[in-house]
């Protein structure tokens, strides 16, 4: 499963750089600084950071959400902590009718834009992390579903999301091999704008929504293995979290 990725430019503030407006993408940029959010080279779900994502209400006006969804039913702030670990991410094959996410892919679906994302291949009992990113660089719409939920103990609103995820492509089912899984996954990422906005559309029907729950075409990305994410030696939110590292006991996959 996708638990870390890498988040720089944020789609380069989607909607406004697509439409040129570099205005706008300052302003966005001056308001993410503002509320704290940091660029991250390699975060991790579960340390639930807070990521820039676009709703379907104003889906040109992105807002900041926390990873790990809580649903809006929640009753208190022990259980809220319960689900925030597994909720990171959100099977596609199963969001439609499971408790926890079926009031969001109704009316609360959301895209999150990210540069790249971090996968463990298996071999002997060991790990190594590979960095996936696209050929061109270019940044990745990934299909996400948020909810609100009120803190009753501070009156706070408490905005979170869950990542979803599919059947991995060829390529992950290379990579993404861990024996405790049942079969390769991969983030839901769309080939381009136009299913983003599909996903988005407040008209979709059930069955339009899962036609767009599928792996990517192979050949749109690429991967390369990278040093520890985990434990004592790992890397952490560096720039350097992203290059090439070779491990000699692994044969290349790519």
């Amino acid at each position: 499963m996708c638990y870390d990725v890498k988040a720089i430019h944020y789609a380069e503030h989607r909607r406004a750089k697509r439409e040129g407006n570099d205005e706008r993408a300052r302003e966005i940029q001056k308001k993410l600084e503002s509320m704290g959010v940091q660029m991250y080279h390699c975060v991790s779900g579960f340390s639930h950071p807070h990521l820039l994502i676009y709703g379907q209400e104003e889906p040109a006006i992105p807002f900041v959400a926390q990873w790990g969804l809580i649903p809006h039913w929640t009753k208190n702030r022990e259980a809220a902590e319960k689900f925030w670990n597994n909720t990171i991410n959100a099977r596609g094959e199963t969001i439609f009718e499971k408790p926890s996410f079926r009031d969001s892919i109704e009316e609360k679906r959301c895209l999150l834009y990210i540069d790249g994302f971090y996968e463990h291949h298996h071999k002997q009992g060991k790990t190594f992390p590979y960095f996936i990113e696209r050929h061109d660089k270019k940044p990745l719409p990934v299909a996400g579903l948020w909810s609100e939920w009120l803190d009753k103990e501070t009156g706070e609103i408490v905005k979170t999301f869950s990542m979803v995820t599919c059947e991995g492509n060829q390529m992950m089912s290379e990579i993404h091999n861990n024996p405790k899984l049942n079969g390769p996954r991969m983030p839901l990422i769309f080939e381009n704008e136009d299913e983003a906005d599909a996903w988005l559309d407040h008209s979709a029907d059930t069955k339009s929504l899962r036609s767009l729950i599928k792996p990517l075409k192979n050949d749109i990305l690429k991967a390369h293995t990278v040093k520890p994410l985990r434990g004592k030696n790992a890397i952490g939110n560096q720039p350097e979290a992203e290059k090439e590292y070779i491990y000699d006991e692994l044969n290349t996959l790519f």
